[in-house]
């Protein structure tokens, strides 16, 4: 009986410290973005941790959704695992074009139909702005993790990174709304020894933050576009 609870308690042991919790709020400071202010919003930030030791190569096929309807991307902010295959369905009744000319992932998925989907494999980290060729006000950002761990806060700003191996990491954070320097400050050296690590209250600054346009995917100015023309004609060949 005595060997018996000794194994069991190793193997409890060994469950116990295999896997560790961080968990905190992040709360969005001089912002001038209304639902911020009105409603407290503080959804849409991506922390992740990044393993001082390498991670194994091999990894599960991942698959996402960003859909494209309303001349909107759905949604907005999506973090992923690095591998990660993304698509892009077209539920409007008009034509578009998922682009990204950033260096997180440069990618032209083409002009597609109403109806028809085109899919991108995100096979580096970093964060990759997606626009639409066709109209100018849609955006979305993919944040892409080199591991397993990351996390989008709820609207209270809450978050949880669950089933964390111990170990030393660092902990990374991206808002849309939050410029480099900003984010290169918030960066920190965790080490993982309990099971569960409660960073508290993470303050992310939106000042020195400026909305700048973006060009199509030639490089020029968007043109104006037809509002009466239900159905973009597809490209000449």
């Amino acid at each position: 009986m005595t060997s018996l609870w000794r194994i069991c308690f190793s193997a409890l042991l060994v469950s116990t410290l295999s896997a560790a919790s961080i968990k905190g709020r992040v709360q969005l400071v001089n912002s001038r973005d209304s639902n911020v202010i009105k409603k407290g919003d503080f959804s849409g930030v991506v922390l992740w941790l990044e393993p001082a030791a390498p991670l194994n190569s091999s990894r599960t096929p991942k698959s996402a959704t960003i859909l494209q309807k309303d001349k909107a991307f759905t949604p907005h902010i999506l973090a992923v695992e690095l591998g990660t295959r993304v698509a892009f369905p077209n539920s409007d009744p008009i034509f578009h074009n998922a682009f990204s000319n950033y260096e997180g992932r440069v990618f032209d998925v083409g002009l597609y139909a109403p109806g028809t989907s085109r899919s991108v494999t995100f096979d580096r980290p970093g964060v990759v702005r997606v626009f639409c060729n066709i109209h100018s006000s849609m955006s979305a950002v993919i944040v892409v993790s080199p591991s397993p761990w990351f996390v989008t806060t709820l609207p209270g700003g809450q978050f949880e990174l669950s089933d964390v191996p111990p170990g030393d990491y660092t902990l990374k954070v991206f808002h849309e709304r939050a410029t480099p320097e900003v984010l290169r400050q918030l960066e920190r050296k965790i080490t993982l020894t309990a099971s569960l690590l409660d960073l508290g209250s993470i303050a992310v600054s939106e000042a020195g933050f400026l909305p700048l346009p973006h060009k199509n995917k030639y490089g020029s100015e968007y043109g104006p576009e037809n509002e009466n023309n239900h159905l973009y004609p597809a490209p000449r060949k």
